[in-house]
């Protein structure tokens, strides 16, 4: 096709590659195993897919409501009451989304006006300051620190202003795996108490907490649930990140705003689904299991490792596990990833793309949810090295 005339200025014209498509890309490319991207190298459970299978049969191909359909709204507030003590309305203060990035971007484009400042807590994922971007914010970005990076709240502290529209946060964190504590939410309570500041808590790994931690969700704090939209994925939690399912809560003024842009962005979310995603979860043990699931996965991971020359400190949530370095060679994470797709066969994903500054910590992330094959494969791969 001819080249367009038009003289165009991109929104996001330092956008750079996605490093998932570029470890799978290199992973496709060698035929290597790849334990870089946050995917499930199994199936969902078939009771959950006869369900969709069921729906469908039953009719359910037209749109859905808006918002979402009742009955699945009103089990995610049983769930959320159930689990943190917060009661939602289902009609007013929860939709279901096209999973939790578009829940994220809505949120972004409903709240952030042009100039407003978002802060954002570095390693991050990787969509929230494009969103930030394309909606006219600017990104205050704050590293965490060391190489379990915690939260420094004095510096947070110094980071909010008047210009401050709202904060990003994710626990459990990708992609170091750390949990936000009962302390540290506390914290952020106490710095936002009194402001007009947004929150926007990705709570995405929600069920998926090790070692008797506990996830503290921004619902579970009556200051932090009065401001916050909290972000969540049926993907992660059910093994099926490719039917793009999530869901996002918050009082019903600011889901009043969202729900605005997430009409006129997706209007509503694949019907059959929504079915029988409202059918399962009425069995709790469907999401309570999800923890000691992945942590026989991750156990058996590290034990599998534990003679090999990397350090690690087994992850508290997630299903990710930081391996270090440091101590096999002085390359960049990035040149290191790429050799041990080239010359090892395995593909992970280096951890400064997500750091302020591309500050480089000399470590790696892992994706853990394979299945007991894979990981074992993995594990003999990187025991070599």
């Amino acid at each position: 096709m001819k080249s367009s005339a038009h003289h165009l200025t991109s929104k996001l014209p330092k956008l750079p590659d996605s490093i998932f498509s570029t470890m799978s890309g290199l992973a496709k490319e060698y035929n290597a195993i790849n334990i870089s991207q946050g995917f499930p190298n199994f199936e969902p459970d078939p009771a959950l897919i006869e369900l969709v299978t069921k729906a469908m049969k039953e009719g359910y191909n037209q749109y859905a409501p808006l918002g979402g359909i009742y009955p699945l709204k009103e089990v995610i507030a049983e769930k959320i009451a159930f689990l943190y003590g917060t009661k939602y309305d289902p009609q007013s203060e929860i939709t279901i989304t096209v999973g939790a990035t578009q829940a994220i971007f809505t949120a972004i484009s409903a709240l952030v006006w042009p100039n407003d400042e978002v802060i954002v807590l570095k390693p991050a994922y990787d969509c929230y300051e494009p969103a930030i971007i394309a909606n006219g914010g600017i990104p205050v970005l704050i590293q965490l620190t060391g190489k379990d990076y915690a939260i420094d709240w004095d510096v947070f502290k110094s980071h909010l202003s008047d210009k401050t529209r709202m904060v990003i946060i994710n626990t459990p964190h990708n992609p170091s795996g750390m949990v936000f504590s009962n302390s540290d939410m506390l914290m952020l309570q106490s710095c936002l108490k009194d402001t007009n500041i947004i929150l926007l808590s990705d709570e995405v790994y929600e069920h998926i907490v090790f070692d008797n931690n506990i996830h503290e969700s921004a619902s579970k704090y009556p200051d932090l649930a009065s401001r916050s939209l909290v972000c969540a994925s049926f993907g992660k939690t059910f093994h099926a990140t490719g039917w793009k399912m999530g869901y996002c809560v918050a009082p019903a003024e600011l889901m009043k705003e969202f729900q605005k842009i997430h009409e006129f962005n997706v209007f509503c979310v694949n019907h059959p689904f929504q079915r029988a995603l409202a059918e399962y979860l009425k069995n709790p043990a469907h999401y309570l299991d999800l923890g000691p699931f992945y942590q026989q996965k991750r156990d058996l991971f590290l034990t599998a490792i534990k003679n090999s020359r990397f350090k690690f400190t087994p992850t508290r949530g997630t299903y990710f596990q930081l391996l270090d370095f440091a101590e096999i060679t002085d390359e960049s994470d990035l040149d290191f990833a790429e050799r041990l797709v080239k010359e090892f066969g395995i593909a992970c994903i280096p951890i400064s793309v997500f750091n302020k500054d591309l500050v480089d910590n000399n470590q790696i992330r892992i994706c853990f949810a394979k299945t007991t094959e894979t990981l074992l494969k993995a594990a003999e791969i990187i025991t070599s090295i």
